[in-house]
């Protein structure tokens, strides 16, 4: 027998539910959720958390014409059931599948791709007056987190919105998380206003109400409730000092509720704000004792929530574990994240060092700064921030850290693919984004010990550092007891040779050693280097192979196009030699999701593909194919 889930094909298929329908409908799609995330991993917490407030937008507005704007983007896997892609749900961040996030190009409905946060404000105001230009009607709605607003662009646009449009809606999803539990000013506000007796009482009335008089109770009892909340930190409602009207908070889970209080804000002429609470995680037990897990995750036992243990420490791990070794020692050393205590493993570092921990929320230029400012003052920050989401801090690098010439620390977690999540969450920037700037070094460790002799390393320098490594685990090689600094700019020569120099860079360096060897068979005299560093490089190494290799192999786990590669052929050059240099990276285009061994295979981020690109350069030709197991 079929589900209701099973009948939709659009949108347009829900709007004649009724509302114990439509009740129904949410349970099967949670359950679709749970089933269907255990085997492919994903963010079932955020999903499970907006299932009757995207039911309900659903059901109100019509996208395509109408416009949903996800912040993050992250939450959008029930809009994507709902919009003719229920069939290919179980292909979700699957290599040829859905992306895990919005996708222009995957559907007339994903008006807007995200998967930053803080972005759908902006977004949607900008579409609002495109409307409002090309005197449209259409609705646009703007779905973000609470945690979104912690980040400044919401800020920014919050600071516009009233004064150039007369007509947009932002929801408020409040559940109090955005991978770990909200931090700051604004969460605090939002959770007075929630636990304000006077609205608890206005709620409880308005769910009586509603059940004798339906519709236009709901939208006079979020109303005064609003009412109830003012006060509570200034004279008016925050939000209202933006210009826009608030109404809530209201329960996010209450479908008849959230669909008259949508058939009420969309005859609104005026931008208004809909603070809903929701609970991240709601209707799968596991998912609600473990919050920050099941953020995001691979598969899972779709009964118990458990997962397969890793087995090994992760580059994560052995940073935080690396850090609360060297703040042992050294009380200057503070560390810094952006909302991602989880992500970065700083949450091992917390309980050692509470009151040299700092979370700043999802505010990544911030977190610059505000490192900057302790540095003035003779303290080491250790700012750990994913690869991907430092590209938003550019300008304090820039002007706050590296100008000022401050020891301030980048951490960067997932320097390489991400994988699954895609080109959002791929670090494959970052040395292109950060070697031009003048002061700072830049390091990229093959193994898990070379990552605690760089944090080491870091420790002991006077100016800005960066450190990029790899999601995931490693070779798992044993970290010693107490790091070494390490030479800066020196690079370590692995295996020498006279006739061709490969270089493999950080988690490239097994691909380099593949690569010789398979060159040493057939004769050649083959050189692997470890580069250790980036910026600066080791033109000594460099200048004594140059004399006599025929060529030189780069390997990179970053785009080609200024990247490491690309930063070996300048000091060549700079230095009067020219030799043939054989760059090995991703291409100059975002890389989808996927596999990493699969995507390596792909675009050519291999040892075979090396091994074809230097066959014009070998002295000795008849170097047989490279064949992987």
């Amino acid at each position: 027998m079929g589900t209701l889930l099973d009948t939709v094909h659009s949108p347009a298929d829900i709007k004649n539910f009724s509302i114990p329908q439509l009740e129904t409908l949410a349970q099967e799609i949670r359950e679709r959720l749970i089933v269907s995330l255990s085997k492919t991993g994903g963010h079932l917490g955020p999903n499970l958390g907006v299932v009757e407030l995207t039911l309900a937008m659903h059901y109100v507005f019509d996208t395509p014409t109408d416009k949903f704007v996800f912040d993050v983007s992250h939450q959008a896997y029930i809009h994507k059931l709902l919009t003719g892609r229920r069939e290919r749900f179980e292909t979700i961040r699957q290599p040829g599948g859905l992306n895990g996030f919005m996708l222009r190009t995957e559907s007339e409905h994903d008006i807007y791709g995200a998967g930053h946060a803080g972005t759908a404000l902006s977004a949607a105001l900008g579409m609002a007056v495109a409307r409002d230009l090309a005197g449209g009607c259409e609705h646009v709605v703007a779905l973000a987190g609470d945690a979104a607003f912690t980040n400044g662009i919401s800020f920014e646009a919050l600071n516009n919105i009233a004064d150039q449009t007369k007509r947009l809606i932002v929801v408020l999803n409040d559940n109090e998380w955005s991978i770990d539990r909200n931090v700051g000013a604004i969460a605090k506000y939002l959770h007075k206003i929630v636990t304000n007796e006077h609205v608890t009482n206005l709620h409880e009335s308005g769910r009586r109400l509603l059940e004798k008089l339906g519709g236009k109770a709901a939208v006079n009892v979020v109303r005064r409730a609003e009412e109830a909340a003012k006060g509570l930190l200034w004279p008016s409602v925050f939000f209202e000092e933006f210009g826009l009207t608030y109404y809530g908070p209201l329960d996010g889970h209450n479908l008849s509720q959230l669909i008259e209080t949508f058939k009420f804000l969309k005859q609104q002429d005026k931008p208004v704000i809909l603070h809903a609470i929701t609970q991240k995680g709601r209707g799968f037990q596991p998912a609600l004792d473990k919050q920050k897990k099941f953020h995001g995750l691979g598969p899972y036992d779709p009964e118990t929530g458990e997962t397969k243990p890793v087995g090994q420490r992760t580059y994560s791990e052995v940073f935080a574990d690396t850090l609360v070794a060297l703040a042992n020692e050294n009380d200057k050393i503070v560390a810094i994240t952006g909302a991602m205590p989880n992500g970065t493993a700083l949450d091992l570092f917390r309980p050692h060092h509470p009151k040299r921990y700092f979370d700043v929320g999802i505010a990544e230029e911030h977190a610059v700064v505000f490192a900057a400012g302790m540095a003035t003052r003779g303290y080491k920050p250790y700012c750990a921030i994913y690869s991907t989401f430092l590209q938003r801090a550019f300008d304090p690098i820039v002007h706050d850290v590296c100008l000022q010439n401050l020891p301030v620390v980048f951490c960067m977690d997932r320097g390489s693919l991400s994988g699954d999540d895609g080109a959002t969450h791929h670090g494959l920037f970052d040395i292109s984004y950060l070697r031009g700037i003048p002061n700072i070094i830049h390091m990229d460790p093959a193994d898990e010990d070379e990552l605690a002799d760089m944090m080491y390393t870091a420790m002991l320098h006077e100016g800005p550092s960066a450190i990029r490594y790899p999601r995931g685990t490693g070779p798992n090689t044993p970290v010693k007891a107490h790091p070494q600094a390490l030479e800066i700019g020196k690079a370590k020569v692995e295996r020498h040779g006279d006739e061709i120099a490969i270089l493999g860079l950080g988690q490239m360096l097994p691909m380099a050693h593949e690569l010789a060897d398979v060159l040493e068979r057939e004769g050649h005299s083959v050189a692997v280097i470890n580069p250790r560093f980036v910026k600066p490089l080791d033109r000594e190494v460099l200048a004594a192979y140059a004399k006599n290799v025929t060529a030189f192999v780069t390997f990179e786990d970053h785009v080609l196009m200024g990247g490491f590669g690309s930063a070996v052929l300048e000091a060549l050059s700079e230095m009067g030699f020219d030799v043939p240099v054989v760059r090995i990276g991703w291409p100059d285009e975002f890389i989808e999701h996927g596999k990493v061994d699969q995507l390596r295979e792909k675009y050519g981020v291999s040892a075979a593909a090396a091994l074809e690109k230097l066959a014009p350069y070998l002295r000795h030709r008849g170097a047989r194919r490279l064949v992987t197991r």
